[in-house]
């Protein structure tokens, strides 16, 4: 019996980079941004930089939208048509109907097979279980196989980041004004963890933002040591570059990752999150 063909999508929130997407040959589907009444494809149609001076100038923050149904019918038909195996990774069921919108198209067609993974996770946190998918079916392992050890172990992906201010997040419903008043007005700098598939604030920091940054990352010393080899991601939107260049000198200095990737932020995360948020996300041994 010959082997299906895997293919690999995400949704535009996986926040891997143009060089990753292509050499691990993963199809992206963008989720929408929505300024006003006007909808914009992620990434496609509009960049974190004019979300930011749209947010500034209107004083709110833009509404984010699923994978829209007609963009996952296009992208699925060639690979259920040729029969292939489709594994899709779609941001938290928590945060978005996209994987919902991904099983409905899936209905669609008779032939190929379609698997839809809630990462349970943003971001880079979705990136690495894209790779590792990848990896494996490049390795030869069967869709159902690659499915089950994606799954098995989701919650070992550590995804937090620090975001500037709370504005952003108070603006989009995911946390309240007083909140973000108060820490703006304390000059606090909240962590956002992902836990089981919901962004939870953790600790406050306070200070200089690049000061604060640093001392985040030098905080999950511990963990990172403990932290699966192959790879950490540095995510982030609108933070400088010697800033994102320490971080990384740091993380080089732990000599524990074989690879350590710096991505920018796409257009939901920072819709969210705002300017001069970062994070560093990582696989647990």
């Amino acid at each position: 019996m010959e082997k299906r063909k895997i293919t690999i999508l995400a949704d535009s929130t996986c926040d891997l980079s143009e060089n990753m997407i292509r050499e691990n040959d993963i199809g992206i589907l963008p989720l929408c941004i929505i300024l006003d009444d006007k909808s914009y494809y992620d990434k496609e149609e509009i960049t974190p930089k004019e979300i930011f001076a749209w947010a500034e100038a209107h004083k709110k923050t833009p509404k984010t939208a699923a994978v829209t149904y007609e963009r996952a019918i296009q992208m699925l038909e060639p690979c259920m048509e040729a029969g292939e195996d489709v594994i899709f990774f779609g941001i938290s069921e928590d945060m978005s109907t996209t994987c919902n919108v991904m099983r409905m198209a899936g209905k669609e067609f008779t032939s190929g097979r379609l698997f839809v993974i809630d990462s349970q996770n943003l971001s880079a946190g979705i990136g690495l279980q894209v790779l590792r998918a990848a990896e494996l079916a490049r390795e030869g392992m069967d869709a159902e196989d690659i499915v089950d050890r994606i799954e098995e172990d989701r919650q070992k992906v550590r995804a937090s980041f620090v975001v500037d201010t709370l504005t952003y997040l108070a603006r989009g419903g995911r946390c309240s004004g007083a909140a973000a008043l108060m820490a703006n007005a304390l000059k606090l700098h909240p962590a956002i963890q992902v836990s089981h598939g919901r962004m939870e604030v953790g600790k406050k920091y306070r200070g200089n933002m690049n000061k604060v940054l640093r001392r985040y990352v030098e905080e999950q010393e511990d963990a990172l040591r403990r932290a699966d080899k192959k790879r950490v991601f540095i995510t982030h939107s609108g933070v400088d570059e010697q800033t994102v260049t320490e971080i990384r000198e740091y993380l080089k200095s732990l000599n524990h990752f074989e690879q350590i990737e710096v991505t920018t932020a796409g257009g939901v995360i920072s819709s969210h999150c705002g300017p001069g948020t970062l994070g560093v996300l990582y696989y647990m041994a």
